[in-house]
């Protein structure tokens, strides 16, 4: 008697403590708080950024490359060149040592070079912004992925919560019997074996209820953590949305063939495509002359102290602007080898398409069949549990005649118990097979809108 007390209070502020705080959550409130804190989103984000940034490189390329260096170099000995003396007055066969310079010198150089023509830099700034439009795809793909798995660890909780509902309907039922017997056996019209075997059927079905609990607060956390929601943070599911689980029509309609190519990735294949295709000409653009235009000022000074860039020092300018053509002649086949290298791989990416494709179709007809057995498996199921209402409601109303026993009856709320655990597993089983149809399709995102 202490023991089933203590599962019951137990039980009591468990729920005490579920229900303090919680945040209501729908479907579409999880996933749009996923798609706004998922980690998983937010580094395809950090992708993108970076392809920007990638981007913002490339241009840069095309524009003036301007840098200045400036030296200062102190000459200790400095170095003397041996001329001969005859060419100062000297005598012939006489060689005099002219210093070649001065102890303090400086330099400063202003260069600026402009690309004029550089076609493998003009074929980088194309495959910058497909770059930037392939990270965009692969956010997407992130994107869905959470919210499937957001999705399906959603209806876990949901079930297993509708769960908890029939667990106290069938308690219910119990303490009620439970009350008839200890009636009857209190003015000597019953036995006390059967009040004790309904009290052992409470204390199994209090325990599946606490293990339920426990059940849905881990399957919480795992959804919270898809989510991007902190585990310490308290939600709860509105049991009300059980209805739409079934809510199942006969109108359902599944399409025979899936159109792959609007699904997100064969659109990722594509677009890597195009990438590769760009990184091909890239390769080729080795193979033209490259032109800039170059100028450069330069400023000089020399001294014999430390007064360098003042009038008291030697100061010297100079200015110069270059074309710079660079026609490539021969490297001994090294630029056609990178030109195959990249053709084959945009033959391997073709033949990834051909695989996708084939198996996201694959994926389509399985979960198409998965979703109609799914279908015939809820529709059995929810047959199933109406005859075994009517079962257990045609027991209890002869059991309380006198007609059958309590074995009878016991068994009877035993198999309604089953059966209702079966049509929920049922239920579960049919969104899962649900969303992944609707993933299968490239439809995922409508979860969000439902």
């Amino acid at each position: 008697m202490k023991s089933r007390t203590l599962i019951a209070g137990i039980i009591l502020l468990v729920s005490a403590l579920r229900s303090y705080g919680q945040t209501t959550l729908t479907l579409q409130d999880a996933i749009k708080y996923a798609l706004a804190n998922s980690e998983t989103i937010k580094k395809a984000q950090l992708d993108i950024e970076n392809g920007l940034n990638v981007v913002k490189e490339t241009r840069a390329g095309a524009k003036p490359q301007i840098s200045a260096v400036s030296s200062v170099t102190l000459n200790p000995l400095v170095q003397q060149f041996v001329l001969p003396g005859e060419a100062f007055g000297g005598e012939p066969g006489t060689f005099i040592a002219i210093k070649a310079g001065q102890p303090w010198n400086a330099m400063t150089t202003l260069q600026v070079n402009q690309q004029i023509y550089n076609q493998q830099l003009f074929t980088g700034l194309k495959a910058t912004q497909r770059s930037a439009e392939f990270y965009d795809l692969l956010k997407e793909v992130s994107e869905e992925n959470v919210m499937q798995q957001v999705a399906v660890n959603y209806y876990q909780v949901l079930v297993n919560q509708h769960k908890v509902g029939l667990l106290d309907d069938n308690l219910d039922r119990l303490n009620k019997l439970q009350g008839i017997l200890q009636g009857l056996f209190d003015n000597g019209l019953g036995k006390k074996i059967d009040v004790d075997r309904v009290k052992v059927n409470k204390v199994n079905l209090e325990t599946q209820k606490m293990q339920l609990l426990n059940a849905i607060d881990m399957q919480k956390n795992l959804l919270k953590y898809s989510m991007g929601m902190p585990v310490s943070e308290e939600i709860r599911l509105p049991d009300e949305d059980i209805q739409k689980l079934e809510a199942l029509t006969s109108a359902l309609i599944i399409a025979p063939e899936v159109d792959v190519e609007n699904i997100i990735g064969v659109r990722v294949l594509r677009k890597q495509d195009q990438l590769l295709a760009l990184n091909r000409d890239a390769k080729r653009a080795e193979f033209y002359p490259t032109a800039s235009i170059a100028g450069q000022y330069i400023q000089s000074t020399q001294s014999n102290t430390f007064n360098l860039y003042t009038k008291n020092a030697l100061n010297f300018k100079m200015a110069n602007i270059s074309l710079n053509v660079n026609i490539p002649i021969f490297d001994g086949g090294a630029k056609k080898s990178r030109v195959d290298q990249a053709k084959v791989e945009i033959l391997k990416n073709q033949e990834e398409i051909s695989t996708t494709t084939k198996a996201l179709r694959m994926a389509y007809d399985n979960a198409r069949i998965q979703m109609q057995n799914s279908i015939e498996a809820i529709q059995n199921q929810r047959a199933n549990l109406e005859l075994a209402k009517e079962v257990y409601d045609n027991i209890n109303s002869n059991f309380n005649l006198g007609l059958v026993s309590l074995t009878d009856l016991l068994n009877a709320e035993s198999e309604l118990t089953s059966t209702q655990n079966a049509y929920n597993d049922a239920l579960l089983q049919f969104k899962v097979s649900e969303i992944e149809l609707i993933k299968a399709k490239g439809e995922i995102r409508t979860l969000a809108a439902q």
